[in-house]
């Protein structure tokens, strides 16, 4: 049950970009009502199932909750803005460089320690990286949709790494307060910088910001967080691809953007090289 409520989750992420897409606003107000909507159905959750916030686990973790929430939005941010200028699978199989990205800060970081499997990962994966980006293109390629999928890979090295620095909350409460400081940084950083009408605000927008917030966000996390915690971590790391392969599929399929032959070998050194970065040899008791 468990490992069908991750596979769920990861379905959902993986269509995410069918709805950005086709919402005619901004990446930064995507990012926002995202924020906002999320929280808010994290919060009735939270209400409905009658849990308290632990007040004194997070003032214990204000800085690294207020790091990581303003991290997310940006992260999106950029992430919304390289569905736009490259195709759904490309900025999807950027934005998976991430776990190459924490492998090469954590000894600096994490002081952990750099091994030659690691660094074969890392360099496999950023030649894939240079596959899917479509330099090897007749008459070259936009690159602008690479680098937002590649920044926004850092900023969420950056969230996984400060993640590893919380001490005692829960996941649905660093949840609650990480798109709830989200929602506050992007709501500012919206309004200072867009300007919207009633008339912006049609039926169809509406109605995928309401998807995008509640099932893409809401749900996902609520699905998310309940399934982690009860499965073994190579189990995750596993089912955790199913999210760019969604992509890849529904980039193809829905979206009608065909991957080159060079993008399909990117495609599977990225996803190869970060899968077997992250899995660990079992060892006998």
């Amino acid at each position: 049950m468990e490992k069908l409520k991750l596979v769920i989750s990861m379905v959902i992420v993986g269509t995410i970009g069918l709805f950005t897409t086709n919402i005619a606003f901004p990446s930064s107000a995507i990012a926002c009502a995202r924020a906002v909507l999320g929280s808010l159905f994290i919060l009735c959750v939270m209400l409905v199932m009658r849990k308290r916030p632990n007040l004194a686990a997070i003032k214990r973790n204000a800085l690294v909750l207020l790091l990581s929430g303003g991290a997310l939005g940006f992260n999106w941010i950029l992430l919304f803005e390289a569905y736009k200028y490259t195709t759904v699978a490309v900025a999807t199989l950027c934005y998976y460089m991430a776990p190459i990205f924490v492998i090469l800060a954590s000894p600096f970081i994490l002081k952990e320690r750099l091994t030659l499997k690691k660094l074969l990962c890392s360099a496999g994966a950023v030649l894939g990286a240079v596959l899917i980006s479509g330099v090897f293109a007749e008459g070259g390629a936009d690159l602008r949709g690479v680098i937002f999928g590649l920044c926004a890979a850092l900023l969420y090295a950056a969230i996984v790494l400060l993640n590893k620095k919380l001490v005692g909350i829960d996941g649905l409460e660093r949840t609650l307060c990480q798109l709830g400081i989200s929602a506050v940084v992007m709501t500012v950083y919206t309004l200072s910088t867009e300007r919207f009408t009633a008339s912006d605000f049609d039926a169809k927008t509406i109605i995928l910001l309401l998807i995008l917030g509640i099932v893409h966000t809401g749900v996902v996390y609520m699905l998310f967080f309940s399934a982690i915690g009860r499965l073994p971590a190579q189990t995750s790391s596993v089912l955790s691809y199913v999210d760019p392969v969604t992509a890849v599929i529904c980039s193809a399929l829905f979206l009608l953007q065909p991957m080159a032959w060079y993008q399909i070998v990117g495609t599977v050194l990225i996803l190869g090289c970060s899968l077997a970065g992250e899995i660990k040899p079992s060892r006998k008791a």
